[in-house]
């Protein structure tokens, strides 16, 4: 019998329902310049208890209305107000649903002063090399020059995203600079390769007139402060054209240094056609 008492509808209360006025002088006093519109219904929410809508007439709250709950003593014939407010209606403007500052960051929000809140569960981070507590660990030294002496490092999920978001953005092959340079960063002697595994796709620009200086670029990104851009060939100051030769007419020119010709005279003299000096056949040599 109890639980049928507690899973029972209220019944009807003629009191409150006809607390209009009472409940529309409430509402007034809250919404100060008569923003106070009709009276939209009545809804009992339980025994002896019940609230009163009206249009809301407040600039920039087109679809509220104002919630007046009113109740009563048992056995009370004067009806009470228990809370005015502003509640949306159907069609009513609503801010979007409230997001943590940290989950509702972008990457370029984060200012000069600002801090970012520490992620103790980050997955794009895991856990680095840790120390024993040793403060005569010999290890202790090479493990800093290393590198391992962080709480975390870099997860391979971690560095995917880093190295994807790096090759889809502006320092990649898709960029404007990129699509119009004539050679890729890899052939580029101000490109730094990256340490570990991005060496083998990124690198540094060390190019103070590119516009990449300082920034990682991949190795087929490019841009006009390449290291080996030729010079480009001045214009010409006349368009040149095929010579016009006419085959009908042709001249036929002596060579301009002629060879001279060789005659007899010239011959030097051999051994076995040794002459005289007075014009006789040169006999033996008597000695």
């Amino acid at each position: 019998m109890s639980a049928a008492r507690a899973t029972r509808a209220p019944v009807k209360d003629q009191v409150l329902a006809g607390a209009v006025e009472v409940a529309r002088s409430a509402a007034e006093d809250v919404a100060v310049g008569g923003h106070v519109g009709d009276h939209l219904g009545f809804e009992l929410l339980a025994d002896r208890v019940g609230t009163h809508y009206f249009a809301s007439a407040v600039p920039g709250y087109l679809g509220w209305r104002w919630s007046v709950t009113v109740a009563r003593v048992p056995r009370g014939r004067t009806p009470s107000v228990s809370e005015v407010e502003l509640v949306p209606g159907e069609g009513a403007l609503l801010a979007p649903e409230w997001v943590p500052w940290a989950d509702r960051l972008r990457p370029g929000d984060l200012g000069t002063n600002d801090v970012l809140p520490y992620v103790a569960e980050d997955d794009r981070l895991v856990q680095g090399y840790e120390f024993t507590g040793d403060e005569d660990d010999a290890d202790r030294q090479a493990v800093h020059e290393l590198g391992l002496g962080r709480a975390r490092v870099l997860s391979p999920r971690g560095r995917e995203e880093a190295m994807q978001r790096w090759y889809d953005g502006a320092s990649g092959p898709n960029a404007a600079p990129a699509k119009n340079a004539a050679a890729s960063c890899s052939s580029c002697g101000f490109f730094l390769h990256l340490a570990g595994s991005a060496r083998t796709m990124f690198g540094v620009c060390a190019n103070e007139w590119s516009p990449d200086d300082g920034r990682v670029v991949s190795l087929d990104h490019g841009c006009g402060a390449h290291s080996e851009t030729t010079e480009q060939a001045p214009a010409a100051l006349w368009d040149a054209t095929p010579p016009v030769r006419d085959e009908m007419d042709l001249i036929v020119l002596p060579p301009l240094n002629p060879l001279p010709e060789e005659s007899a005279d010239d011959a030097e003299p051999t051994g076995d056609d040794e002459t005289d000096p007075d014009g006789g056949q040169a006999g033996p040599d008597p000695r």
